[in-house]
């Protein structure tokens, strides 16, 4: 694997004369967004050496799936990736540590956001909105769900991630657009605003079971139901980023134990 000694500017100036990369393994989405994070989380200890790379990439918390890749794996990977023009090879100052940077923002056209909106999903895979910003956030302030919306419009269109509708919606979850053709890609759920009036098809009607009453009839008027729907899935999403918070002092905390020798 051969040495770069580039400079922050090298770093993240985008090359428009090369091409993006679209397609990532699995492997390579992992040990990527590993450079990525700790590159904005922890920049006092990027770029990243081999054995933090591997520790990273085989981290209990903020990955899906968790996983218990070698040395040896990590380095293969670090590899492809170098070949592809993502990642580089550099040395400290002392010249004998090799240690590796990532050049996402070199190959793509990402704001800060969505750098962060990538990174958490190639870590994690599929979310719905509330936890995408919770986590995203540790690395780039998003400070609304409207502004993540806008940045996921922006990736949707250049074809970067995937929906199971319109963003605007309650429910909706987004994955990243990454995926090589032999891997299959993770199913959406049906949203909650998708799934409420449908009309369900003559093949899947069941004739015995009991039609329930409409609104009127219930005694509460359409727009109470509206609002008692946005008053839950309000609820839900609060739940989700909560529960990104939890995950994320859990990260923390892992990190500082780990740096205490606990």
């Amino acid at each position: 694997m051969g040495s770069l000694r580039m400079d922050a500017e090298y770093e993240n100036t985008l090359d428009e004369n090369a091409e993006p990369v679209r397609v990532l393994t699995k492997g390579q989405r992992r040990v990527l967004g590993v450079l990525v994070e700790k590159a904005l989380t922890t920049p006092d200890q990027y770029p990243l050496t081999l054995k933090a790379a591997t520790s990273g990439a085989n981290q209990k918390s903020n990955r899906d799936p968790v996983t218990s890749y070698s040395e040896n794996a990590v380095w293969d990977l670090l590899d492809q990736l170098r070949e592809l023009g993502l990642i580089a090879v550099v040395h400290t100052e002392s010249g004998r540590t090799e240690r590796f940077r990532h050049y996402v923002r070199k190959r793509y056209p990402f704001t800060e956001p969505q750098l962060a909106i990538i990174t958490e999903l190639m870590l994690r895979g599929k979310q719905q909105l509330g936890e995408l910003r919770s986590r995203a956030s540790r690395m780039v302030s998003i400070d609304s769900l409207d502004q993540l919306r806008r940045e996921l419009a922006s990736l949707v269109e250049q074809g970067y991630v995937r929906s199971n509708g319109p963003l605007e919606r309650r429910g909706i979850e987004v994955d990243h657009n990454l995926y090589p053709a032999g891997e299959q890609k993770p199913s959406f759920e049906t949203s909650v605003q998708e799934s409420v009036g449908a009309s369900p098809s003559p093949a899947s009607a069941s004739p015995a079971t009991p039609e329930l009453p409409r609104p009127s009839e219930s005694g509460a008027s359409g727009q109470e139901t509206a609002e008692l729907k946005a008053t839950v899935e309000s609820l839900k999403s609060e739940l989700e980023e909560l529960k990104a918070s939890m995950e994320i002092v859990q990260d923390d905390l892992a990190q500082l134990r780990t740096a205490l020798g606990v």
